[in-house]
């Protein structure tokens, strides 16, 4: 009797219904660029986030610079900016800011 072979599709499912699972269950966010954009703007339009504008003036004073990403995301069930900044050194500052307060919660050199 000869050995049953593997149907290559189902087994391509199983991995893409675990991957699908481990994206479902995966911490914090993964959203595409147009729902974390209506995510971002229905949380600030709902008063549970600051606006952009506001948290990047009150932290420009302490990290003057260029601001080169910000990432909305969600940490033990708390809101935050994560916001890289290029300062006039050439270093990049990765910045922790609680969505809610624009609190600098941690800071660190990004290497």
């Amino acid at each position: 009797m000869e050995p049953r072979k593997k149907d290559s599709n189902q087994a391509g499912w199983r991995i893409s219904s675990f991957l699908l699972l481990a994206l479902l269950f995966a911490p914090g966010w993964m959203l595409t660029a147009e729902e974390d954009h209506a995510t971002a703007r229905r949380l600030r339009e709902s008063g549970d986030i600051l606006p952009l504008e506001q948290v990047l003036s009150s932290i420009r004073k302490d990290y003057p610079g260029r601001v080169l990403e910000v990432e909305l995301e969600s940490k033990q069930g708390r809101l935050i900016y994560e916001i890289e900044i290029l300062d006039t050194k050439g270093v990049v500052h990765e910045l922790y800011v609680d969505a809610r307060t624009a609190q600098i919660l941690r800071s660190k050199i990004d290497d």
